[in-house]
């Protein structure tokens, strides 16, 4: 898959300590199979390719007010992020990893539902220009499938990097690239490439 940098994004969902540290509140969920699939180095590579090539770089990242009133806890995920005192403004294990840390130029839109697709990043979308958006991050059938979703109803062309994804468990990652595979194409980080 050959992309165009200057109308093309890649969108790193959610690479936040808590999310997928060792360490975080959701390491019993995710951490196994960050691992296993390699994602954060996977991605690294990614987040450095669109920057060499001039790409849009964005990061969500979920994050709530300490009191979390700002959180609707409607679904028993976000239930959870309450109930383990997670997901806070501030708090170091909100923020990013540091092997995918954003670098200067690249956006962070934070969000408070699972999804990242934001009004916030849709302004953002469209003041850079971008008709493709380019998915990777955890997880696979829960925050990566809800933006892209959204972004392919708001009309974007979109890619999911399957290689740069993982969900809870292998058979839920597959389920949710399969169902995907009618909304995005499905590319690898090998075969990802950038126009010149």
């Amino acid at each position: 898959m050959n992309l165009d940098p200057e109308s093309t994004a890649l969108v790193a969902i959610h690479c936040q300590g808590d999310i997928i540290g060792a360490d975080g509140a959701f390491a019993d969920f995710f951490h196994d199979e960050v691992v296993n699939r390699d994602v954060v180095n996977k991605l690294s590579g990614l987040l450095d390719g669109a920057r060499k090539a001039g790409a849009t770089v964005i990061y969500t990242q979920i994050a709530y007010s300490p009191d979390y009133s700002d959180l609707k806890a409607n679904s028993p995920l976000l239930q959870i992020a309450k109930e383990r005192d997670s997901l806070k403004h501030g708090a170091a294990s909100t923020n990013f990893i540091e092997p995918l840390a954003p670098q200067e130029n690249d956006v962070v839109v934070t969000n408070q539902r699972v999804g990242g697709f934001t009004p916030e990043l849709a302004k953002i979308l469209s003041a850079h220009g971008i008709e493709t958006l380019v998915f990777a991050g955890v997880a696979t059938n829960i925050s990566v499938e809800s933006s892209a979703r959204a972004a392919s109803d708001h009309g974007y062309n979109v890619a999911i990097v399957e290689d740069a994804c993982s969900a809870a468990t292998p058979e839920a990652h597959a389920a949710s690239i399969q169902s995907l595979g009618l909304l995005a194409s499905i590319t690898t980080s090998n075969e990802l490439s950038w126009a010149r």
